[in-house]
């Protein structure tokens, strides 16, 4: 035999040691077990007949087995193409399954992320909504909450991709109601941010920084006088101060005197002040904290105090000296009523009555949102936040730190300072 013949002959046995099967073999092949179609590729054969594709490899001195997928779904040519795929992977020291897995956990990463980026603005508000549904406490104002932005944003943008939102698409949504509805315009603008917040915080979206919310404000036309017209019962915050003073000076009794200046420097709701006790107040700190059972959110809220708020306090104290002593620490309603009792909401409507003004004792928040929003350069979120507005927990954590409660303290003190450059608090004194 010539050396011709011989290769070609020790090439027909290595062709076969690899390539055993036919197509019309494997289709007939029903003994149950593996069979080898060489170079460590398998058919197995189950007990109730049903065929599968196996690569046998050792990595490491270990055997592993490796399915390859049914036969059904694999042809024989498919099969023998997948194991000569690994094994040129086991050459170069690869683990197949390994290197299989990792390119499965790499799909799943693409497909998430392209997922999230696919996430429109109504599935991300939705998803705020449900993930915050404790945070609201009564059902009118969740589903107000969710209900004007389903009107006013859904319509416009509500389809699009979180992370394709632009400016000029949320102008389109707030431009028809800024100055005809401007108290439901800016409440669904300040939704729009929470929404875009808490996307970019679940990685839907990049979100926009302060300066572009802010460029976004500045695009719309200015709504201030009709947002003080459509929501008569607030007081225009340039006169706060002059309303102040006038019920300061005015014949109530001390204790409803200081119970409204302390509500409208603390811009806190009335029964947060009402039923404010002693224990509450950290004088050394100047903060007032509120427990959860009296906030409408539910959620503990701290008040830092101006140093004319810290005045009204210490007048209060003056009036009850019994209950301050070096052996006992204050306790009970900080501005009781001559019975000792929570002074009823009526009373302050009584004294705005009096003066013959429509405002109310809850309209002085929106005064001071207001005023913040127009007069200084403070972050929509601290703004919220010290009205005790639904945030995020990531918010609230932020302003608890204590670089950013010197800030909110400065906040305070610029709504106090600005009050008594309107003719509202000079009369206080300020603290030693």
């Amino acid at each position: 035999m010539d050396s011709k013949t011989k290769n070609d002959n020790s090439n027909t046995v290595k062709s076969r040691a690899r390539n055993r099967f036919t197509a019309v073999a494997v289709r007939s092949m029903d003994e149950v077990g593996y069979h080898h179609d060489g170079g460590g590729l398998y058919l197995q054969v189950s007990p109730t007949k049903t065929k599968s594709w196996v690569l046998r490899y050792t990595i490491n001195k270990k055997v592993r087995y490796m399915g390859l997928g049914s036969a059904v779904d694999w042809t024989l040519a498919e099969a023998r193409e997948r194991a000569h795929k690994y094994r040129q992977l086991l050459s170069d020291g690869i683990d197949p399954q390994t290197f299989r897995e990792q390119a499965r956990l790499h799909r799943t990463a693409q497909e998430t992320e392209a997922s999230r980026l696919r996430r429109t603005f109504a599935e991300c508000a939705k998803e705020y909504h449900d993930a915050n549904a404790d945070d609201w406490k009564n059902a009118k104002h969740k589903d107000q909450w969710i209900n004007t932005l389903t009107t006013y944003a859904f319509p416009v943008f509500g389809k699009v991709p979180i992370s394709q939102l632009s400016r000029d698409q949320l102008r389109q949504a707030l431009l028809p109601i800024w100055k005809t509805k401007a108290e439901t315009a800016s409440r669904v603008l300040q939704r729009i941010r929470t929404v875009v917040n808490y996307g970019a915080a679940m990685g839907y979206c990049n979100g926009l920084d302060s300066e572009q919310w802010d460029q976004l404000k500045k695009s719309l036309p200015k709504n201030s006088k009709q947002l003080a017209g459509e929501s008569h019962p607030s007081c225009p915050h340039g006169q706060v101060g002059v309303v102040l003073h006038a019920v300061m000076h005015g014949t109530s009794s001390d204790a409803v005197k200081l119970g409204f200046a302390f509500i409208v420097l603390t811009a806190a709701r009335s029964g947060e002040v009402r039923f404010a006790v002693w224990e509450e107040i950290d004088l050394d700190n100047r903060m007032w904290t509120i427990p959860k059972e009296r906030m409408k959110a539910a959620r503990e809220h701290t008040v830092p105090l101006s140093k004319a708020a810290l005045s009204i306090l210490i007048r209060a104290k003056e009036l009850r000296p019994e209950l301050f002593t070096d052996k006992v620490k204050p306790t009970g309603l900080i501005f009781p009523n001559v019975n000792g009792g929570a002074l009823s909401d009526m009373t302050f409507t009584q004294v705005l009555r009096r003066m013959k003004v429509d405002h109310t004792m809850h309209g002085f928040r929106a005064s001071f949102r207001t005023w913040g929003a127009a007069n200084t350069n403070y972050e929509h979120e601290m703004l919220e936040f010290a009205l005790a507005h639904v945030v995020g927990d990531k918010t609230v954590r932020a302003y608890q730190r204590s670089d950013m409660v010197e800030k909110r303290h400065q906040l305070m003190q610029d709504w106090a300072d600005y009050i008594n450059s309107n003719e509202g608090v000079a009369f206080v004194r300020n603290p030693d």
